[in-house]
């Protein structure tokens, strides 16, 4: 087969999704584990599980980084968004378990 062979190359720009896909799982277990620990220090000291002025600075910092890596900056809005709201559930979890 030629390095041409669509099939081939097809092939390999999956591998690399695949491979990308499992490092971001990974990336997303270790943000867990992070934000676990401050839920917890969070529920312990009686502090509120969201931290909106926190998340409005972060949205933004996002913004620019994806700006700069040339990915959609609402995308990358989102993604955080969702990531937050599942942080939040987390954290009040913590909070109500205590």
């Amino acid at each position: 087969m030629s390095e041409n062979d669509p099939t081939q190359t097809l092939l390999r720009l999956r591998g690399s999704i695949d491979n990308i896909d499992a490092a971001l799982v990974f990336m997303l277990a270790e943000r867990f584990r992070c934000t676990k620990q401050v839920g917890d220090l969070k529920a312990e000291h009686g502090m509120p599980p969201s931290d909106p002025a926190r998340e409005e600075q972060q949205v933004a910092r996002l913004r620019r980084l994806a700006e700069e890596a040339d990915l959609d900056p609402a995308f990358a809005e989102k993604w955080f968004n969702f990531v937050v709201a599942e942080v939040i559930r987390h954290h009040t979890e913590a909070a109500d378990s205590r």
